[in-house]
């Protein structure tokens, strides 16, 4: 039976299965009507944020026009007005990724906090000298930094879990490297530069068999797919609103009951306590004991409105109109003279990185940009996967549900185009 958890089907929309109105969609989004450089915006940069949808934008306009106040606080109607929006979308996220309790859902400002908000109360708790720390070659910068500065300062060794030339764990080096040492394991679900979808059910029962909690940063996997944190048993899972469709600025922590009530707290201030003396303070209950201060409470209307719209979806059919697209994409890429793809695993999301022979990538963008075309080039925040493949940077498009394939024969004539320019 096929759970929520990650896409198992990535072959052709089968008969019957419901498709993807497109034009209703694309009306959904302002911003898609726009041009850019004089010609028609296609927007290949989902990777880095996806656009919003009318409802999200005017959910957080609401808030702002009718019922802005702070949360938890106050006794009047307009308080009572956001904490019930603010608490609301803490409640659709947890349906959304089947927690077992609202109160293993923390808003924080984005998958980076995340996993800092681990690294610097679980981590710092649980790590000690001689320890170890594993993540994997292919991870965001954001995935790699926070727990090299927790192994310097507990002298814990971080390992990184080889990859293949396709992009692929090595999950027998995994396997290997679990151990007695082995503290906790963090992994991206889905690679934000080579689009890799990892197995993530396996890696955390691999670990999980040895006691070892594992995270999962799961920002480019949410806005494809439906992640169920039970089947997968994660201990934690980290996502960014801002790419799945919300606000800028808001994320969050999914951690399982019996660990978080266990950490402590991350950042201190209003609304994580319970008490202050000047001798004592007691800690807030979960979820608002790492939730100090006054927090995003127009990102988290605007996130549940996120979450509204894509639970008005259907999941399969975007996962294979994202499939169809990214199929697509690489035949007609890949015909492209010069072209070389990085990152060809069997199972991707819809990511497409690519190289051209004697081209900088920043001038595949800079040509791509005068024909209204957004990608990104650089390194994507993941350096160490770069120079494991040899280069500095990729060119790199990517794919939401609202993309289409006139978007992507745009791309390759733009493509050609740079190829005849630089001859």
């Amino acid at each position: 039976m096929k759970t929520a958890s990650q896409p198992t089907s990535m072959g052709a929309t089968r008969p019957g299965r419901p498709s993807l109105d497109l034009k209703k969609i694309r009306e959904d989004f302002p911003i898609l009507g726009r041009t850019a450089r004089g010609k028609p915006l296609v927007y290949l940069d989902n990777a880095a944020t996806s656009q919003k949808p009318q409802a999200v934008i005017d959910a957080m306009s609401h808030y702002y026009s009718s019922f802005n106040a702070n949360v938890h606080r106050g006794v009047h109607q307009l308080s009572e007005e956001a904490t019930k929006a603010y608490e609301g979308t803490r409640d659709k996220i947890r349906e959304h990724i089947n927690a077992r309790d609202r109160k293993e859902i923390i808003f924080v400002r984005g998958t980076t906090e995340a996993t800092n908000l681990v690294a610097q109360t679980y981590g710092r708790k649980n790590v000690a000298e001689g320890d170890e720390v594993i993540i994997t070659t292919m991870e965001h910068h954001s995935n790699i930094v926070p727990w090299q500065i927790l192994c310097e300062e507990k002298k814990a060794t971080l390992r990184v879990v080889p990859i293949t030339d396709e992009g692929e764990l090595i999950l027998e080096e995994y396997e290997k490297m679990l151990g007695p040492k082995t503290r906790l394991v963090s992994v991206v679900h889905v690679s934000n530069s080579l689009g890799t979808i990892n197995p993530a059910r396996k890696i955390v029962e691999l670990a999980h068999r040895q006691g070892i909690p594992v995270l999962l940063d799961g920002a480019q996997a949410l806005p494809h797919f439906r992640v169920d944190v039970q089947d997968l048993d994660c201990d934690f899972y980290a996502f960014s609103g801002h790419k799945m469709f919300g606000p800028t600025g808001i994320g969050i922590l999914y951690g399982k009951l019996s660990l978080l009530e266990e950490m402590p707290p991350y950042q201190t201030g209003g609304d994580m306590i319970k008490s202050v003396t000047f001798e004592k303070t007691l800690y807030n209950e979960l979820p608002y004991r790492f939730e100090a201060g006054t927090p995003i409470i127009a990102g988290v209307v605007g996130l549940g409105a996120a979450v509204d719209y894509l639970r008005g979806l259907d999941p399969d059919a975007v996962v294979a109109h994202e499939q169809d697209l990214l199929r697509y994409a690489t035949r007609e890429v890949s015909a492209v003279p010069g072209v070389r793809l990085v990152g060809t695993a069997k199972e991707k999301g819809s990511v497409l990185s690519m190289l051209m022979e004697g081209v900088h990538p920043h001038d595949i963008g800079t040509i791509l940009d005068h024909e209204g075309i957004a990608i990104r080039a650089g390194h994507h925040c993941t350096q160490p996967l770069m120079q494991r493949f040899g280069v500095d940077a990729t060119a790199r498009a990517s794919f939401a549900f609202y993309n289409t394939r006139e978007e992507v024969d745009a791309l390759v004539a733009g493509l050609h185009k740079v190829a005849k320019v630089f001859g």
